[in-house]
């Protein structure tokens, strides 16, 4: 019998040319620097980016302070009521940052016609879990609180992210519900890690993937996790790292979850909509079958990246979409 694995679509062809060139691999024992400075080689120059009003702002909630953010205002005649995306950066809680998401903020502004606060969240090492999603949780809260004040509508607030931030977005929706708002509108969340379950398909089957393989997924952990936290047993980790552990996700704002067919964690996002999907949330998900790991930051240069982006834009903007009157 042959083996089903290799009867799917091969990376698209635009894209592996990218990514073989420059390729993203770096282990734990390489330093956090080092992956960090990798990932910033693979940021498009600003020059290449499309114009738009950005502000810098220092941002903090209760005790939790000192949270750089960049603010995006889309290239729309409408100048307030807009809705609000909250974005997290990928990069496996040790790396990327704004310059490196720089690209994807102002994709989400123009996509979903809204306000992009892109949030620089505390990275580990030197900051491990639970810092990144205390900072998380803090923006957010703010967002909320000064949403009128950027030009937002205070009732369509959305959380969006790639990756860690996909699993940062998921963390704090469910966080958001749990302590009565902010009231969220929509998740959009991209390949999000949700389960920390090393033992599912998609692990086995991409793991030497591009971008995201098993040196980097290992990285990724041993600078995240604190000191003796064990994910050998996944459904004994928090909520707070391995979202889909909550044992009640009902109640939840509406999904889409964006996947790629050559990523480790690939059916974490599956994983995920299906159990929003059983508790009752409306979710929509799509797994790009040419496409890898991170693939929202090449959809300025590789078509089936920005077809893949375009159709989760698309349902965020649906989900922002004002209600019509009664």
């Amino acid at each position: 019998m042959t083996d089903s694995v290799t009867q799917r679509p091969q990376i698209d062809p635009a894209l592996k040319d990218i990514l073989d060139a420059f390729p993203l691999h770096f282990t734990a024992d390489d330093g956090v620097e080092v992956a960090r400075e990798k990932l910033r080689v693979l940021a498009p120059p600003p020059e290449s980016l499309p114009p738009m009003r950005i502000e810098e702002r220092t941002v903090g909630f209760a005790d939790v302070t000192d949270i750089p953010v960049r603010i995006y205002w889309p290239p729309v005649d409408q100048l307030d009521d807009l809705p609000v995306v909250v974005y997290y950066h990928g990069g496996g809680w040790s790396v990327g940052d704004l310059d490196t998401h720089e690209g994807v903020a102002r994709a989400h502004a123009i996509g979903a016609e809204a306000i992009v606060v892109s949030v620089d969240y505390r990275l580990a090492p030197e900051n491990p879990f639970p810092a990144g999603v205390e900072d998380a949780w803090a923006a957010l809260q703010w967002v909320a609180e000064h949403a009128a004040e950027l030009g937002g509508d205070p009732a369509r607030i959305a959380v969006a992210g790639d990756s860690a931030g996909g699993n940062l977005s998921a963390v704090v929706t469910q966080r958001a519900r749990d302590n009565g708002g902010p009231a969220l509108a929509f998740q959009l969340l991209w390949y999000p890690s949700t389960t920390a379950d090393m033992s599912l398909p998609s692990m086995s089957e991409n793991v030497d993937a591009p971008i995201l393989d098993r040196d980097v997924v290992a990285a990724f952990l041993h600078w995240y996790l604190p000191a003796g936290m064990d994910i050998t047993e996944p459904a004994s980790l928090p909520p707070t790292l391995a979202p889909a552990n909550t044992a009640d996700l009902s109640g939840l704002p509406p999904a889409y979850i964006g996947t790629a067919e050559h990523d480790p964690i690939r059916d974490d996002g599956a994983r995920y909509a299906e159990l929003l999907a059983a508790a009752g949330v409306p979710v929509e998900l799509h797994n790009s079958p040419t496409m890898v790991h991170a693939f929202v930051n090449f959809a300025a240069v590789v078509p089936a990246a920005a077809e893949a982006t375009d159709r989760g834009l698309a349902a965020l903007r649906a989900g922002l979409r004002k209600p019509m009157p009664a």
